[in-house]
């Protein structure tokens, strides 16, 4: 329900919002990379809020988007909107917990394992990754979810022994710490580049949504997906702090109620497509299903170890996160 009263007080005060932008100045674009294909729900989401702000601007701020990777890879996207290459751009934030620990809070294994209690770490964990991104000269727009995580392979796997030695694709410090810890060999691969690294045998498993998988077409060359919900990471879309300064009170407004409508829709989505990905992967030929008894308690081993580590690097700001997450439950 609150996802509800978000969406109608947005979309109210959109409304409000968008007869305040008429008096605009000469039209500005704004540039928006995306890692993820155009018809991955993240970037169909970041499609409708570009519409939405160009719209609401009165064509003042044209937003257009550039998914699959096409204008920046996933990597540099968040360095090229701080340094201003582009205005504004969408994000795996995790990606960077090489740079900053705090930033990979979505990715503790088996911390928060469903919808509502990512939505809950989200709101616990906001105001210190909007300090963080503020302080590298972003500003944070909106985040939304992807589904839980789980594991595929081309084989059957029934316990972390068997996965030792396999390719692993990562895409970001935790899942190369997964890999190691399961003595798999970790491959740093981009969204827009699995469906070639699995082809060529570059990697041969990763551990992903099934909307990942889905939009990859990952049954041409895996062959089971194991159901562990280890984690629910989110994507971000930030904007260069100059350009958000340099903009309008009154486009300023419109571009945040575009933004809370579409963290609503992204939420929506996000869960309306995860069955639907997964019976897509069954139709291709898959093997899909909740992992089995061995596999879930080796995960878990390897989770508190995870949960542990990343503890102690983060200190009193992690902590922080997680007791204010466990308090909602």
């Amino acid at each position: 329900m609150g996802f509800v009263k978000d969406l109608m007080a947005g979309a109210a005060t959109f409304g409000l919002l968008v007869g305040f932008a008429a008096s605009v100045s000469a039209a500005e674009k704004w540039d928006m990379p995306m890692a993820y294909s155009a018809s991955n729900f993240h970037s169909a989401t970041g499609a409708e809020f570009a519409k939405c702000v160009t719209t609401g601007t009165g064509g003042a701020i044209e937003v257009v988007t550039h998914p699959g990777g096409s204008l920046f890879k996933g990597a540099d996207i968040k360095r090229a909107i701080q340094t201003g290459q582009v205005a504004i751009g969408e994000r795996l934030l995790s990606g960077h917990q090489n740079e900053n620990t705090l930033f990979g809070f979505d990715s503790v294994p088996f911390l928060a394992t469903s919808f509502d209690d990512s939505a809950k770490l989200w709101k616990a964990a906001k105001p210190t990754l909007t300090k963080i991104l503020d302080e590298q000269n972003l500003v944070l727009l909106y985040a939304v979810p992807w589904p839980p995580q789980g594991l595929y392979f081309k084989k059957e796997v029934n316990s972390v022994a068997d996965m030792k030695g396999i390719k692993f694709r990562s895409y970001n410090t935790a899942t190369a710490r997964l890999a190691e810890l399961a003595e798999m060999l970790p491959v740093t691969i981009e969204a827009a580049e699995i469906s070639q690294a699995f082809a060529t045998g570059v990697a041969e498993s990763m551990i992903s949504s099934g909307s990942t998988g889905y939009d990859r077409k990952v049954w041409e060359s895996l062959t089971h997906f194991y159901e562990v919900d280890a984690w629910l990471p989110r994507n971000y879309v930030m904007v260069n702090k100059d350009t958000w300064n340099d903009t309008s009170n009154a486009n300023q407004s419109v571009i945040q109620g575009c933004a809370g409508l579409a963290e609503y829709a992204g939420n929506y989505r996000a869960i309306e497509y995860t069955q639907f990905t997964l019976n897509g992967l069954k139709a291709g030929g898959m093997t899909v299903g909740p992992a089995g008894d061995k596999l879930v308690a080796d995960l878990k081993k390897i989770g508190e170890t995870m949960t542990s580590e990343w503890l102690t690097k983060t200190g009193a700001e992690g902590k922080a996160i997680v007791d204010a997450f466990k308090a909602m439950q």
